[in-house]
């Protein structure tokens, strides 16, 4: 059976591939003269055509999202959204599910890949994690983002989690940054991107479906640095709970 459904696991990953670079392509030059827009105003520009990029490719694939809100927000505050990370497609899927404008902090290295690096430099804040002072340089970053009125996405981990654990350990960058800016923090939860890409080998992508879960925000309101290692574990637990009530 199984050599029966891998010529057609082959066909539907050529398909989705020819997916992904056609829209991609058919945006960039776009992209290209927002970039001369500005850091922000070009970069929410970006965003909206990344939007579409992205509300095209995945149900053209057979990738359905479902959103599932313990918390619709009204204003429109920004906030540092921390989101669990387990396969690259959860930064594909993040343009088209996360309220405009936002922008995430994302690795460096993504940058070289051919055409695609050209749209990634432009919509993240890059951060080389080898180099303490391009860490530093990259939340210095961030708070000039939010301080534009632009929320920022991070992934508290750090990297994709390849352990049978629903999260593991959390770096301290979101809440610093949640702390010094005294800007709230809202979880997000992406279910289903680990089977629809499992270990984040493109020859595993799957159609299905992909749910995101929106919880309450947890205010930073009057907190210090000193509160820094309580809020981390705060925001680990509200997470690791609700990611174990869809197990």
């Amino acid at each position: 059976m199984k050599l029966l459904l891998k010529p057609i696991q082959w066909v539907y990953i050529l398909y989705a591939s020819i997916i992904f670079v056609g829209v991609m392509l058919l945006i960039l030059p776009f992209i290209f003269l927002a970039s001369f827009l500005g850091r922000i105003r070009g970069g929410n520009v970006i965003y909206y055509f990344l939007w579409f990029w992205s509300r095209t490719w995945f149900p053209a694939v057979g990738i359905f999202v479902k959103r599932i809100y313990k918390y619709d927000r009204k204003d429109k505050t920004p906030f540092i959204y921390v989101v669990n990370h387990s396969t690259y497609l959860d930064a594909a899927l993040a343009v088209g599910v996360m309220r405009l404008p936002f922008r995430p902090l994302g690795k460096i290295e993504m940058q070289k890949i051919p055409l695609f690096g050209f749209i990634y430099k432009h919509a993240v804040v890059p951060v080389d994690r080898s180099d303490a002072k391009a860490r530093s340089r990259s939340v210095r970053e961030l708070i000039a983002t939010i301080r534009e009125g632009v929320s920022i996405l991070i992934f508290p981990e750090g990297t994709t989690n390849d352990t049978d654990k629903p999260l593991t350990s959390f770096h301290n960058g979101a809440f610093r940054i949640a702390i010094e800016t005294q800007t709230a923090l809202q979880p997000v939860l992406y279910l289903d991107c680990k089977d629809r890409l499992p270990r984040s080998k493109v020859q595993h992508l799957n159609p299905g479906r992909c749910r995101i879960v929106y919880l309450p925000p947890v205010s930073v309101a009057g907190m210090t640095m000193e509160d820094l290692p309580a809020l981390k574990q705060q925001v680990f637990d509200i997470m690791e709970k609700e990611l174990l009530s869809y197990r």
